[in-house]
């Protein structure tokens, strides 16, 4: 009796709380149902709760995925464990699109050793050679699989916490915080992981994050219970948080219902279905698997351009746009499966451009109009398309470079400018992945990506004079923004290159 009368002592020395937002006028603190809910455990008992209900499932958060027949990704997956291309036994090894996990250690295994040997110094650097000569059959077969593979994923816990304060709360900043926890948990989240778990697959990276928003759930409802005059606060912050973080936006509900059940007359989306957290960016990655494609190796291809532009949009930003379909689009990586060299990618970009050009107007290029702007934003795309090709298949960018030379011989200014900018945005992200030496002279030294030929027709210094010069003794599809500005600047007479390609 004494430890529960000191007890209450101590509660009653807390500072209380100064709120200056308004009470909600269904608001009540003390009513029996609360007194009681304040009082017992999950399962109605007058202990603490010890467990809770998981508010986030794999199988409810992603759209249910079902193919009429056996998954035929899964036996070419065994059949490209067992051929020779390195790149592509090392993006099945990656994604894991397969039921038995042991699978590629199996296969690899009973490999001849002369394979595992060349595939073995394919995924280790030179300087590594002679440290690591000495591995057996099977210790290389581990390295390899452990260079192949995901990296072993380093959970991080969720680390905002609801806290007592004296001092009001500002709701806005409170949403502000656990948006901010979400999108880092986003973060940590592997895109080969959304991969599997949009094909059915268990995802550890999925998994986790899931059951982080669910800690928030729980943080949350526990401090509720401890603090019930935080409850007018925590309803301001639901509605900041509607547009933010789905994931985040149900454990508040769902934390402010358990703790006060009249809460759901003040929460629009409490008595609704609730969506499918992850359906933005697995009901595109579904779809491309419905249709069966050339190869899985290709399709995983595609899979890891998706992740470059996935961190792009979704990771790499001050904001998630949560609400976004994912862009699961990719026609010029498709140009590139369908060629057979990179003088036949060039002609075909070659004869898409002039399509389009043939609809260009002299009065767009005149006074620049919705037409003309679209053309800049043609280039700007394909900039970015050949950045995220190169920084998910480093391969390409070779490829990409011979296509660059190509379309310079068929005066196709438009792609290869955007082709050029792409590769050097490539050169610029991948400078200390390459070993480059970063201080001579305290300077940045890139690889020297672009074809020597072409570096001219790059530099953009005074709206790219050398390329207008150039462009002046060798017309063709313009790069149209430097020619654009020159009209601007110079009137009719600085387009009069141009307008003459173009009435050809």
């Amino acid at each position: 009796m004494q430890s529960i009368i000191a007890e209450e002592q101590f509660f009653e020395s807390l500072p209380k709380k100064i709120l200056y937002y308004p009470v909600h006028s269904s608001l009540r603190l003390t009513t029996p149902m609360m007194s009681q809910s304040l009082t017992e455990g999950a399962s109605g008992s007058p202990n603490f709760p010890q467990s809770y209900q998981s508010l986030f499932q794999i199988g409810t958060e992603f759209p249910r995925f079902v193919v009429p027949y056996y998954p035929w990704w899964e036996d070419e997956a065994t059949t490209v464990l067992w051929a020779f291309k390195n790149l592509e036994i090392r993006l099945v090894i990656r994604y894991g699109l397969f039921r038995e996990e042991s699978l590629p250690r199996s296969s690899l295994l009973h490999r001849n050793p002369d394979a595992i040997d060349a595939f073995f110094m394919a995924v280790t650097e030179p300087r590594e050679h002679q440290l690591l000569g000495h591995l057996s059959h099977m210790q290389r077969v581990e390295e390899i699989l452990r260079r192949s593979g995901l990296p072993p994923f380093q959970p991080v816990p969720w680390s905002w916490l609801p806290q007592m304060s004296t001092q009001p709360l500002d709701p806005r900043a409170l949403a502000h915080s656990i948006e901010a926890e979400s999108h880092f948990q986003l973060s940590r989240v592997a895109f080969e992981d959304i991969v599997r778990a949009s094909l059915g697959y268990t995802a550890t990276s999925v998994d986790w994050f899931l059951m982080q928003h669910t800690a928030l759930y729980i943080h949350l409802q526990e401090h509720l219970r401890a603090f019930p005059d935080d409850i007018p606060v925590y309803l301001e912050v639901e509605k900041h948080l509607r547009t933010k973080s789905p994931f985040a936006h149900r454990a508040i509900v769902q934390a402010l219902i358990a703790v006060y059940p009249e809460a759901t007359s003040d929460i629009p989306s409490a008595s609704q279905k609730p969506i499918r957290g992850f359906e933005f960016v697995a009901a595109p990655i579904q779809r491309l698997f419905q249709d069966r494609p050339e190869s899985l190796t290709d399709m995983l291809k595609i899979c890891n351009v998706f992740a470059v532009r996935f961190r792009r949009q979704y990771v790499n930003t001050t904001k998630v746009p949560w609400s976004m379909p994912f862009d699961a689009s990719y026609p010029f990586l498709e140009d590139c499966f369908g060629s057979s060299s990179p003088a036949d990618l060039a002609r075909t970009l070659t004869t898409l451009d002039k399509g389009d050009f043939a609809n260009l107007s002299r009065s767009s290029l005149i006074a620049p109009d919705e037409v003309a702007k679209g053309f800049l934003a043609n280039w700007d795309s394909l900039t970015v398309s050949v950045w995220e090709c190169c920084s998910a298949i480093p391969e390409l960018a070779q490829y990409l470079r011979e296509c660059a030379q190509s379309l310079l011989k068929r005066q196709n200014y438009h792609s290869l400018t955007a082709m050029l900018h792409g590769l050097h945005q490539y050169s610029i992200s991948t400078a200390r992945s390459r070993g480059l030496n970063s201080t001579v002279g305290g300077m940045v030294v890139l690889d020297p990506i672009l074809p020597q030929e072409t570096l001219n027709l790059f530099n953009a210094s005074q709206n790219y004079a050398a390329y207008r010069q150039y462009y002046r003794d060798h017309p063709g599809i313009p790069f149209l923004l430097p020619h654009l500005r020159d009209g601007q600047q110079n009137g009719e007479m600085a387009l009069q290159p141009v307008l003459r390609f173009l009435q050809k």
